[in-house]
């Protein structure tokens, strides 16, 4: 409800000025009257009202000083000037201030009534503007949220080749020519899980210290998986290798510093990958950061290290063992046994060309691809836990079987749960649409209510069913519209929210795209 202010010096005109509004007026409610300028400021302050009916000539502070002072301490505010004077300054005066509407005293009820409604109109659709553009940039935040999560993911899992620091400079508006991955993982102090509430606090705590610490860099932080947070760091400077360590180290030295005083029950420990100047190789640092944080995890007083102090992660460097790596995880991904144990062969022999390898690199590398296995299983929405023990005088062959019985153990997982969870919940989904359709439905809130990310169940319910979530939903919609155009009591506009709908004007563009006729041309056909 909108608020308004009489002023005038007149008291039978404030009261009867009151009368009209209060009678005929629902949605404005009169918060007070003053008799003059001074008391009007003093009111203004105190009330904030969105409209303000001042007279011009009063004793003591004018009603055109007084709209010059209101509008300093409250610019939002509207007036509407009721007057008895007929003169170009006065009205020159008060329009300089954004005065729009001057009324003549005497006035009938039509023209106040009138002069008011134009303005809670404005009032009103500024307003609903605004909160358009808030919930369009909330809309806005969370898609790019989401957006950056999946391709962080998709870029540790090899799957991201389309994409440039050029274009994402673009997308940024900062320069970018290098970007590197840093892993995060939280460790418990003791043998107890760390809770999903406590996670998430310190998934929370970590982007938000980030933010406040990196302060020349654009900064991405991926989905977290079970206690592991992956965040990408893209530079506008190449930066050499030994520069690049010193400046790392003094963020780390910052963030862990915080993380201590925070109080969190565990232990923080980071694998820090090295800066790439092409994106498609930001994969190898994030093999990086994987291999330093499997050995950092052993090492007690330890909390960060750098890929390059280990021994062998330049095994992993080659651009063949990655290729192979990518097309396994796609075959195990779809449950494609005959093609996993064609890669997983591929896998090992560029695994093990080089003459140096010995079991405790194999045994790495294959810790390495679990993470990556057991990260897109976590998408999936499926748990599974990499258990292989490998003996301390255990050969090549020996290892390499048992992880062979990990990976087809984790194919299994995949087609138990493409055979029957994920076609329960997809069709879980369509249940859920079907009934929400009129609501504000997102690809976002309907994939959390399944419990899968956006972009696994985007994916899967357009293979299920042969179209995308959006389209299936805007079928839905107009499905309803056909069925609602048959009355002839409703109107187009409330048919038009009654649905989904925001906008008459895009509906029935959608409308029209989908059955080929207007919603008018659709219900003059139909009703004949």
């Amino acid at each position: 409800m909108l608020k308004i202010l009489i002023v005038d010096d007149e008291v039978i005109e404030r009261k009867a000025l009151a009368k009209i509004v209060t009678r005929f007026l629902k949605n404005i409610k009169v918060i007070g009257e003053a008799p003059n300028g001074r008391k009007a400021i003093e009111m203004a302050k105190e009330h904030k009202p969105d409209i303000i009916f001042m007279d011009i000539k009063m004793p003591g502070v004018d009603g055109v000083q007084a709209v010059k002072e209101i509008t300093k301490i409250e610019p939002k505010t509207r007036f509407i000037i009721f007057s008895a004077f007929n003169t170009f300054e006065y009205a020159k005066e008060v329009m300089q201030q954004g005065v729009k509407e001057y009324i003549l005293k005497p006035s009938s009820k039509e023209d106040i009534l009138s002069s008011i409604q134009r303005v809670s109109d404005e009032i009103l659709e500024e307003r609903k503007q605004k909160e358009e553009q808030k919930s369009l940039k909330e809309n806005l935040d969370r898609a790019v949220s989401i957006a950056q999560k999946e391709w962080v993911s998709s870029l540790l899992m090899n799957q991201v080749q389309d994409i440039s620091f050029e274009e994402w400079s673009q997308l940024l508006g900062v320069e970018i020519t290098c970007g590197y991955i840093m892993l995060f993982f939280l460790q418990p102090k003791d043998s107890a899980e760390i809770s999903a509430n406590e996670k998430q606090l310190w998934n929370t705590w970590l982007k938000e210290n980030l933010k406040l610490i990196v302060k020349k860099q654009e900064v991405i932080v991926g989905p977290i998986t079970d206690n592991q947070i992956p965040v990408l760091f893209l530079n506008k400077k190449n930066t050499e290798k030994f520069h690049f360590k010193k400046s790392v180290q003094s963020l780390l030295d910052k963030l862990l510093s915080n993380f201590r005083e925070k109080g969190f029950n565990a232990v923080l420990k980071i694998g820090i990958g090295f800066p790439y100047y092409h994106a498609n190789e930001l994969n190898q640092s994030f093999h990086e950061a994987v291999a330093a944080m499997q050995q950092i995890v052993s090492i007690p007083n330890r909390k960060y290290l750098f890929g390059d102090q280990l021994g062998f992660t330049e095994i992993l460097s080659s651009t063949g063992i990655h290729v192979v790596e990518k097309k396994l995880l796609d075959a195990i991904r779809q449950g494609d046994i005959n093609q996993v144990l064609v890669f997983f062969e591929a896998f090992v022999a560029e695994l093990t060309v080089h003459q140096n390898v010995d079991g405790l690199i194999v045994k790495k590398s294959f810790d390495e691809l679990f993470i990556l296995i057991s990260r897109m299983l976590h998408e999936l929405g499926i748990n599974y836990r990499h258990m292989v023990i490998v003996g301390e005088s255990e050969d090549i062959s020996g290892i390499v079987e048992k992880e062979k019985s990990q990976i087809l153990a984790a194919v299994q997982h995949v087609q138990v749960w493409r055979n029957n969870q994920a076609k329960g919940m997809l069709y879980k989904a369509k249940e859920y649409i079907e009934v929400h359709y009129a609501d504000s439905v997102t690809l976002e809130s309907v994939a959390e209510y399944v419990g899968l990310s956006p972009f696994y169940f985007s994916k899967l319910f357009k293979d299920r069913f042969g179209m995308t979530f959006v389209d299936y939903l805007t079928d839905i919609r107009i499905r309803h519209a056909k069925l609602d155009l048959v009355d002839q009591g409703k109107s187009l506009k409330e048919i038009c929210f009654s649905i989904g709908y925001k906008d008459p004007n895009y509906f029935s563009r959608v409308f029209k795209k989908l059955t080929g006729l207007s919603p008018t041309e659709f219900r003059r056909t139909t009703i004949g």
